[in-house]
Order: structure tokens, then sequence, then C-alpha cells
């Protein structure tokens, strides 16, 4: 089957959604429900949407804070979504044709802090013979 332009769109779309997310520490991707998905040890934080069930979208889903998802359909609803199944539980989508590299990564980061656990997500600071930490 030839691919079209749509599927060629949201393929270019998945690489912009993973060059972010795999950056981030401990952070691997495996196919959930027919979708690239994003785990933090053992925990989703973004989730690709490539038309899912023809709805239309070419998005990321990450968890938003308390509040937040509310926030953002609201004040950019051609930009934002509340998807299915997880919107409920404070989801977000994010329309990936509306939103820079830059806004994308902001989303992305913080979600991953929200998923992380906080141990792995503390400043790390180097020892050894030439960075003791000891006075």
């Amino acid at each position: 089957m030839k691919p079209t332009a749509k599927d060629h769109h949201g393929e270019q779309q998945i690489d912009r959604v993973r060059r972010i997310c795999l950056a981030l520490p401990e952070t691997w991707e495996k196919i959930s429900h027919g979708e690239p998905t994003w785990f933090v040890r053992k925990k989703v934080f973004a989730m690709f949407s490539n038309n899912h069930h023809h709805d239309g979208h070419v998005a990321v889903t990450v968890p938003a804070a308390i509040g937040i998802q509310e926030m953002l359909i609201a004040k950019a609803p051609k930009k934002f979504y509340r998807p299915p199944y997880v919107g409920v539980r404070g989801w977000v989508g994010i329309e990936l044709g509306q939103v820079s590299d830059k806004e994308l990564a902001l989303h992305i980061e913080e979600a991953w802090r929200l998923i992380a656990p906080k141990r792995l997500q503390e400043p790390r600071v180097a020892t050894g013979p030439n960075n003791s930490r000891e006075p």
C-alpha cells in the first residue's frame, strides 16, 4: 500500500516526539495500543496519536498537572484537546502541527517530571577522586 501524505506527516511528527522523549533520563519506547508510547521506568508519560481510530489528530498525549488541561484547552482549543480514555485523568492532547519544537519539549519535559520518580529527578553530583563531596 502506497503511503499517503498524511502518513508521511505522521511519521515526521513521530520522529519529532521521539527525539524529545528519548533525550530524557531512563526513557524507553514501545508500541502500546498500536502507537509509539514513551515510558520512564515502567510508567507512561507520552503517547503518540497518528489519526488513531480515524479521529483526525496527529498529536501527542501527555499528563498535565491539576487544572492545566482545562486551562490549555480553553486558551487554545485548536492546539489542545481532551483525549479519549485518559482525558478524564487530566491528560491533554497536543496537536503537533500547532506547536513549535520548543513548546513541545516544554510540555513533554513537564509530563516526564510528573511521572518520573523523584529520585531520578534529583540533580546528580559527580563523585570520585577529583569530585569529592567532602570539604
